[in-house]
């Protein structure tokens, strides 16, 4: 009997803290976009610092307008942040996205070629 208190009790326990982790995640990506979108770099790197998530382990899953948040820092003019994430991504993945860089903002294309050279 104790046995399967305890089992119910776990599982209880841990779907109730499943879809906080998630609601966490989502704000923190809505918050990293709204970031990008007013060209806050501050705050950018103080709720990457203060979570301790990198630019590039988060590159790949937060999309911002379905783009990644390359494109969207470049598409959202935000070129203090553009330069920041330029500065923080390899090399590879600069040179990945500079097409669609290049087609939003002759500033951050700039910096982008530097850095790929």
């Amino acid at each position: 009997m104790k046995t399967v208190l305890f089992a119910s009790l776990f599982v209880a326990t841990a779907v109730s803290y499943a879809p906080q982790s998630l609601a966490f995640e989502d704000s923190m990506s809505l918050r990293i976009c709204e970031y990008i979108s007013i060209n806050d770099k501050k705050r950018l790197r103080k709720i990457l610092k203060t979570n301790k998530v990198k630019v590039r382990a988060i590159f790949d899953t937060i999309g911002c307008n379905d783009q990644n948040i390359l494109e969207f820092a470049a598409t959202s003019n935000a070129l203090d942040v553009g330069e920041y994430l330029i500065g923080k991504l390899p090399v590879k993945t600069v040179k990945a996205n500079l097409d669609a860089v290049t087609k939003s903002s002759a500033h951050l294309a700039k910096v982008a070629n530097e850095r790929i050279k």
